[in-house]
């Protein structure tokens, strides 16, 4: 038996004890202290924050306003859950922000508006990041982690006519605009008639260019759209049976070090277990089949009671190709329902889809 499973210690003392030692790579009281950190929860990890005495840290975002709002909502309830704790952000402008005359999918889809970002952890200019998940990759750089899922918003999309009109209203050739290969393929599957218009920047630029460029619509993501106090301007909301999520939307993503205990347990406190639960078996899903946030691939789950259920799909460019499925399982086994899921889309051909698309891409 280890001292550390002694009876009668206090393990978070012990724990500042051996946090107090000298902290070099590769020692094995670092790989000891890991281990202790995931085992605790709730107030064991505030008693820890306390003692270790930890007052300021640094979050890295982009600088949109969608991405300053959540990175400001992080930021308030981290001050909120730990009084005294000073909080500062530090705006990092990734490739997706400076490249803005070109579709996302020919830029490179993975990473495009995280890499800087994630830079900057590794490199300890900021102790974490705030991003939305449905921009993260289906791996992560060595070294990082997904060390805290806050309770997920809406994850639907949604349409934005000029007009008013819903979906089934809009006229024949109806020009729609999107950056998403996803949506794009989904829309077409439904509507071949409507024109797809590429649609970049922020979202606050994309909501301006439906009234200067002539669109009819837009399709964006629900949650932006309620973060930033804009439920007004939603005319429809689009179930999943029409348009199904991408893996991750509408839920934040705090990333940050691996090996950095003194920064895991002021975070965990906002991790939201059900919301990882489901996340987590999407992404299990989107990296089984390697895809990329600019991919036609789509993903969403649901827990009820002890079920998790996901809904996956594959699909073309022009939507004339789609491949969906639906996998049920325990809840405790989210990542390999997720899995199971991609692998059933790819016996019905959903390898042969993404093999085109990735060399239509290079």
């Amino acid at each position: 038996m280890s001292h550390l499973q002694k009876p009668g210690c206090e393990p978070i003392v012990i724990f500042v004890q051996l946090f107090q030692q000298r902290r070099t790579r590769g020692n094995p009281q670092s790989c000891r202290r890991r281990v202790f950190l995931q085992r605790m929860h709730g107030n064991q990890l505030l008693k820890l924050w306390s003692l270790m005495k930890i007052n300021h840290i640094t979050i890295g975002t982009r600088g949109s306003q969608l991405a300053l709002w959540q990175a400001n909502w992080v930021k308030a309830a981290l001050i909120e859950k730990h009084p005294g704790l000073s909080v500062d952000l530090l705006i990092i402008k990734t490739k997706g922000d400076k490249i803005l005359d070109v579709p996302l999918a020919q830029v490179g889809g993975k990473g495009l508006f995280v890499k800087e970002i994630e830079d900057a952890i590794s490199d300890r200019r900021i102790d974490l990041a705030v991003h939305s998940m449905k921009d993260m990759p289906a791996e992560l750089p060595a070294g990082l982690c997904i060390s805290a899922i806050p309770e997920r918003e809406d994850p639907k999309d949604v349409l934005i006519s000029r007009k008013g009109l819903t979906l089934s209203q809009l006229p024949i050739g109806a020009k729609i605009g999107t950056c998403s290969l996803r949506r794009a393929a989904q829309m077409k599957h439904l509507r071949p008639d409507v024109e797809i218009l590429s649609l970049r920047g922020n979202l606050d630029t994309r909501l301006k260019k439906l009234e200067t460029e002539g669109l009819d619509a837009v399709i964006l993501a629900a949650a932006g759209i309620r973060r930033l106090g804009l439920d007004h301007r939603i005319t429809q909301y689009l179930d999943e049976s029409v348009m199904l999520p991408a893996v991750g939307q509408g839920a934040l993503c705090i990333e940050s070090r691996l090996d950095d205990p003194d920064i895991f347990p002021i975070i965990s406190a906002l991790d939201h277990l059900p919301t990882r639960i489901v996340v987590s078996g999407e992404r299990a899903f989107l990296n089984r089949l390697e895809g990329g946030c600019q991919v036609p691939i789509a993903a969403h789950g649901n827990i009820n009671g002890d079920i998790f259920t996901i809904s996956g799909l594959v699909a073309d460019i022009d939507g004339k190709t789609l491949i969906k499925d639906t996998l049920s399982g325990s809840a405790s086994e989210s990542e390999a329902i997720g899995i199971r899921l991609a692998e059933r889309l790819l016996s019905l051909g959903a390898g042969n889809i993404l093999e085109t698309l990735t060399k239509s891409l290079t």
